[in-house]
């Protein structure tokens, strides 16, 4: 995608075709429009066309085009807040029915995923909580016996059992979380789009939305080409929102994170390495996560943007970081890297929004996306069905409201994570 192997790197090239799709070209009618082709969008498109619904998809660039098609691929339960501090931020009614939901995500995900037969390597063995230091240590404990009392299938390792799985003596312990996983995620956001389109959702791709108004008692949103008028619409666009839902993007500030991906290793180095081929990342500020993929590559990232000088020395720190956790990769090139952007709320949590009367989505998922966004496509679906009446949505509406000093922060993550990687930060 946009020419550029830094954009979905390796995700591109051992995923499966996304379904044929072209742009909007005559204006059409639907009973729901969903713009963005993502995992809540299409997660929405899949389960309204199944449901008989006539849905029309706008996407402005391709299938999976942003932070679906860009992740590390971890399919993780809950946000990042913990499970108890929920409450507080969102009352008692939101905060324990978001929990309920978010940590059975990746259940809803590997469901679907069998359901449909989505080929996209899913690895249904978990994700290690990586503890580094004492205070790392005290987090996933803290985390782990929050989960542990909701009754959640989370279990906390010792430094010696973490070694085990992980293939390193570099962490104090590690939650085990068993009903996680990893998956490919270009693949999975594919896998959708083709079980939406089987189901009926007509997909437009290269059909930037430029404009929306009221049309009766619906909408119309329209394209430089053309237009569809619906009653309902579905903003699913995130972290990459531009056009008349531009303000969505603007409430989030944009964390950079990296990936980079070593060839194939041998069976030999494989046995040293995640045997039980969990995805791990850490508690560290600057956090590093890295999982295999089922042709036995390391995949490596980190917080930072491949650019601006950010390549050279973002590839250096994690060949560095690599050698320090594995000695026997210690020599190890990498074959693929690409970035992204992950959206930032001010309190870590998403949102629901009410744009205007039957305009609805949700957004910023942290860093979360596919279970979060697989689940809330869903949920929006169920609230078109009329399955679920606002007040039974996981989140109270929120309004927009964007961040003090966004730009700014954006440009300190982005050269903060350089200085720190340059001035050799650790694993």
């Amino acid at each position: 995608m946009l020419n550029d192997p830094r954009s979905h790197g390796l995700w591109e090239q051992t995923a499966p075709e996304p379904p044929a799709t072209g742009p909007l070209e005559a204006d059409a009618k639907a009973d729901v429009v969903i713009v963005g082709g993502g995992f809540t969008g299409l997660s929405a498109a899949l389960h309204l066309a199944e449901a008989g619904r006539r849905v029309i998809v706008l996407e402005g660039n391709e299938i999976g085009f942003g932070a679906a098609g860009r992740n590390v691929g971890l399919i993780n339960a809950g946000m990042w807040v913990m499970p108890d501090d929920l409450p507080g931020e969102l009352g008692e009614v939101h905060g324990e029915r978001l929990l309920n939901l978010l940590g059975n995500g990746p259940q809803v995900v590997m469901e679907l995923i069998n359901r449909h037969g989505i080929a996209c390597e899913l690895e249904r063995q978990g994700t290690l909580h990586c503890a580094v230091g004492k205070a790392g240590l005290k987090e996933i404990t803290d985390r782990a016996s929050q989960w542990q009392k909701r009754g959640a299938a989370v279990t906390l390792l010792s430094a010696a059992e973490t070694a085990a799985r992980v293939g390193s003596t570099a962490y104090s312990g590690a939650l085990l979380d068993k009903r996680a996983g990893t998956l490919q995620p270009l693949a999975y956001v594919r896998g959708l789009a083709h079980a939406a389109v089987r189901a009926g959702a007509i997909l437009h791709t290269s059909s930037r939305v430029v404009s929306s108004e009221r049309a009766g008692s619906g909408w119309t949103v329209a394209t430089a080409k053309a237009s569809v008028t619906a009653e309902w619409v579905v903003v699913a666009t995130d972290a990459y929102s531009t056009g008349p839902w531009e303000s969505v993007r603007r409430e989030q500030v944009h964390l950079p994170y990296f990936n980079l991906a070593t060839p194939p290793l041998p069976a030999e180095v494989l046995a040293s390495i995640l045997p039980g081929r969990e995805g791990v990342w850490d508690t560290k500020e600057i956090l590093s996560s890295f999982r295999r993929d089922q042709a036995g590559r390391l995949v490596f990232g980190s917080v930072g943007a491949l650019r601006r000088g950010g390549a050279s020395i973002h590839r250096a720190w994690a060949r560095r970081s690599l050698a320090r956790l594995f000695l026997q990769i210690a020599n190890v090139e990498f074959e693929w890297e690409w970035y992204g952007k992950i959206g930032m709320t001010d309190n870590a949590l998403p949102r629901f929004h009410l744009f205007a009367p039957n305009v609805v989505g949700f957004s910023g998922y942290n860093g979360r996306g596919i279970a979060p966004g697989t689940v809330f496509g869903r949920t929006l679906a169920q609230h078109i069905l009329g399955e679920l009446g606002e007040a039974d949505l996981p989140l109270p509406v929120s309004d927009i409201r964007e961040p003090l000093f966004r730009g700014m922060k954006e440009a300190y993550y982005e050269t903060g994570a350089q200085i720190a990687h340059f001035a050799g930060e650790r694993f």
